[in-house]
């Protein structure tokens, strides 16, 4: 009990020192300094939340882990989130001590922890949530992560150990995530997408789960929506993708990847016992979270700033970019810790789908290597700087009054760009 005691007061302490100066928002030191001095904590202070909600998956956590909070706040319920995206165990013990007493009680109805996906089953060995959410599996910091196999079965494994408590709420369009209920003992529910919009009859470069999970044989897909998302079957064993009984419901924000994140909500909040009006309300008071899709304003300029940081992802991000009319782009790339050392995924964008006419900025820790990528798909007309606060402001003098200009960066680029604009540092 006094260790417990003296890691929360610590943590609290930088946490509250962070912020004052300006340091950062104390997002995952706090919680690395109080498990050094409690390694059991995260699995203590679990003990005290009164229901817990784990979102999982490479994109989207954050802005559905969003969606999930505003739709219960909307309800009545006072939630606890990571919600600055710290999502290993680290950043949940933070956001866990940020709100507790120094006694490690917890003052909440709900927490929602969103996980990063190779931190999931780590988190799930300190606690077993009331509803597990996955969302996706893509290709990402490879040098970190492996293919995605590897993380299948890691979360394969953790879920095997999960009580009756927990229920599981999963992607059917997705056959690797769709696959951990096919054995699972633990009540299901499958969201995807029925709509015929967004559906495509051949995969773009960036796919990575064409094979089954089951027999390993090539899967049938008689639709796509991104990447490997879409209706799928495979002919040799007869693993199919299971009939989602959440679909198609709107999504406040723009991106087919934030359908994906509106079903994967609504089926949250349906499995909670949420009314459906409730949640419906709830969904049209969501606001983009922080550098997804978030609008901030510089130099008298409005910028749209876009988390892209995967094949997948950034296809999708630079997809719903060009949707809304870009005129004005700035790709940012970085090489570190958060972002993964490995920058060869950069070739599995599409980046051809950019027309020549677009105002195309480039900038980052690995620019050349990123305008060697524009060169070779074919685009001239770009600038390129490695000084991230001078790209901005020239992306920035290039802008049309009354257009926005879009932003796609990795996550450290993202971080960076925030405190550029604001000032401020966000971990």
């Amino acid at each position: 009990m006094i260790r417990q005691y003296f890691a929360i007061l610590i943590a609290k302490l930088v946490w509250k020192i962070s912020t004052l100066f300006n340091l950062g928002a104390g997002g995952t030191w706090p919680g690395e300094l109080a498990l050094a001095i409690d390694p059991f904590l995260l699995k203590k202070l679990a003990q005290k939340l009164k229901g817990t909600i784990v979102i999982a998956g490479t994109n989207g956590k954050t802005t559905t882990s969003l969606m999930v909070k505003t739709i219960l706040e909307g309800a009545g319920f006072k939630v606890i989130s990571n919600s600055s995206g710290a999502n290993l165990v680290n950043g949940v013990v933070s956001s866990l001590i940020q709100i507790s007493s120094i006694s490690g009680s917890l003052n909440g109805d709900f927490a929602i922890l969103e996980a990063d996906e190779n931190a999931l089953p780590a988190i799930l060995d300190n606690l077993s949530p009331d509803l597990l959410v996955c969302l996706n599996l893509f290709r990402d910091q490879l040098d970190r992560y492996g293919e995605v196999d590897i993380i299948t079965e890691k979360w394969q494994k953790a879920i095997r150990k999960l009580t009756q408590k927990t229920k599981l709420v999963l992607n059917s369009d997705d056959p690797q995530i769709a696959f951990l209920g096919k054995n699972a003992s633990l009540k299901t529910i499958y969201f995807g997408l029925n709509d015929k919009i967004g559906q495509k009859k051949t995969f773009e470069h960036a796919t990575d789960s064409l094979f089954c999970p089951s027999c390993g044989s090539r899967l049938k897909f008689s639709a796509v929506y991104y990447s490997h998302l879409g209706w799928w079957q495979c002919l040799k064993c007869d693993l199919k993708r299971p009939s989602p009984q959440i679909f198609n419901w709107d999504s406040p924000l723009p991106g087919l990847y934030n359908k994906y994140n509106t079903q994967a909500a609504a089926a949250s909040a349906k499995v909670l016992k949420i009314d459906e009006a409730v949640i419906k309300k709830g969904l049209k008071r969501v606001r983009p979270a922080f550098g997804r899709q978030e609008e901030m304003e510089y130099m008298g300029r409005f910028i749209k700033l876009m988390l892209s940081k995967n094949p997948a992802g950034f296809n999708e991000s630079l997809r719903t970019a060009l949707d809304l009319k870009a005129n004005n782009l700035l790709i940012v790339l970085n090489d570190r810790i958060p972002d993964g050392r490995d920058v060869s995924w950069i070739w599995d964008v599409d980046f051809e789908m950019i027309p020549a006419s677009i105002h195309l900025t480039l900038s980052g820790d690995r620019a050349y290597d990123l305008g060697l990528r524009i060169k070779y798909s074919g685009l001239k007309n770009y600038l390129l700087e490695t000084d991230l606060q001078k790209a901005v402001k020239q992306a920035v003098g290039m802008q049309v009054a009354g257009e926005k200009l879009f932003i796609l960066a990795t996550y450290s680029a993202m971080l960076d760009i925030r405190k550029i604009i604001s000032g401020k540092k966000i971990l």
